[in-house]
């Protein structure tokens, strides 16, 4: 396990800097030689693209101004340095089309020094302006809200109003504030129940305690409860501590397990698949979990990754409740969680059972989205 984690890790990190080295040259070139701005930018440079990793690393030996600091810059800087690559590669392709179409203007018509800097000055304003849109976008989730009709009786259930949130990310991006306002919104809703689909936590949970932020869970309010199961991030961070912190304060955690709500109908929770990695443990099946359940009543499953649908239609569940894509969080990601996933944001159905992927309410990584809104997703189930 700890040599798989050092071949991923450094995987990461040579990916990561050579990335960060390939903006950088270009960056550099395109300043005049001699000139005091190409010291600034090296400076400036590496401060950005080591923030993240330091911010994290000292974050885990203690957590102080410093470490928020430096996680700050460098969440801004992973989503910079996305759009930084895209548009010097743009610039690449265009200087290789230009050998073979000769589509720039001759060298004897335009001063090059001044032209490079003229893009490198215009490149900076477009990626801060897309930033800057995509931290409001992010700060600002939507309600989403679906109508579904189950083709059940719910007992004493005529209908359900139901409040699922997936992929907060509590911690140092995503703190007391933000959830604050996130639960003021959930509480405009007037749930019947509260759903937590995963990764409520970033990672360590020590900001998330330093900052009292639990305390923002126990003011959710919600007819029959507040439930919630494990994400990969979870995990990540250290599973048990999390799901203590998050029972300690009125969240009733659904690992492995079914409850029945009202004497109509049925809420599963399962483990994420990321127990096999962290915990080296096997989750149970969809099967397992719902032996001996009414099958006659509504089934509701929380699985946080999107997978596995067809045991959710062999088991005859009802709704199947994911997050964890983000939808990719930044474009042009989006597309590649398209490919992965079944489906990577919203509803679909298939045979009887009807599926939801939430693009989530917070952020991992950049405090920043672009492909899509960030969103607590309003479910009102109609029971026949």
């Amino acid at each position: 396990m700890k040599k798989a984690f050092i071949i991923f890790f450094s995987i990461v990190f040579s990916i990561y800097g050579l990335i960060n080295y390939y903006i950088f040259i270009h960056g550099l070139q395109a300043l005049p030689t001699g000139s005091y701005l190409k010291y600034i930018y090296i400076v400036l440079f590496i401060i950005l693209s080591l923030s993240f990793i330091a911010g994290r690393f000292i974050e885990r030996l203690s957590i102080s101004i410093l470490s928020k600091s430096l996680t700050w810059i460098g969440s801004f800087w992973l989503a910079a340095m996305v759009y930084f690559f895209f548009f010097v590669i743009i610039i690449d392709i265009l200087r290789l089309v230009n050998i073979f179409l000769r589509i720039f203007p001759p060298r004897e018509t335009v001063t090059y020094v001044n032209l490079k800097l003229l893009i490198f000055l215009s490149s900076v304003l477009f990626v801060s302006l897309i930033v800057a849109g995509g931290y409001i976008n992010a700060k600002n989730p939507v309600v989403k809200t679906i109508q579904i009709k189950i083709n059940k009786k719910a007992s004493f259930l005529k209908s359900l109003n139901i409040v699922m949130v997936s992929d907060i990310h509590l911690g140092t991006i995503i703190g007391k504030k933000r959830f604050d306002d996130i639960v003021a919104k959930i509480n405009t809703l007037n749930a019947d129940l509260v759903l937590l689909a995963g990764d409520v936590f970033d990672e360590d949970i020590k900001p998330v305690i330093q900052n009292n932020t639990g305390e923002t869970l126990k003011n959710i309010e919600s007819r029959y409860g507040v439930f919630g199961i494990t994400g990969n991030h979870e995990y990540i961070g250290g599973v048990e501590k999390a799901c203590q912190y998050l029972s300690d304060h009125n969240v009733q955690m659904l690992r492995d397990s079914v409850i029945k709500i009202n004497d109509s109908i049925y809420i599963a929770g399962r483990e994420d698949k990321s127990i096999k990695q962290f915990a080296k443990k096997s989750r149970k099946s969809l099967g397992e979990i719902l032996t001996g359940i009414d099958n006659n009543l509504p089934i509701i499953v929380m699985n946080h990754q999107p997978t596995e649908f067809d045991e959710a239609m062999k088991n005859k569940v009802d709704l199947h409740l994911s997050g964890h894509t983000h939808h990719g969080q930044l474009w042009p990601f989006g597309f590649i969680t398209n490919k992965v996933y079944t489906l990577s944001k919203g509803y679909l159905l298939k045979e009887n059972t009807h599926f939801f992927v939430s693009t989530g309410a917070g952020t991992w990584g950049p405090p920043i989205r672009t492909g899509n809104r960030p969103e607590i997703v309003n479910i009102k189930l109609i029971f026949n």
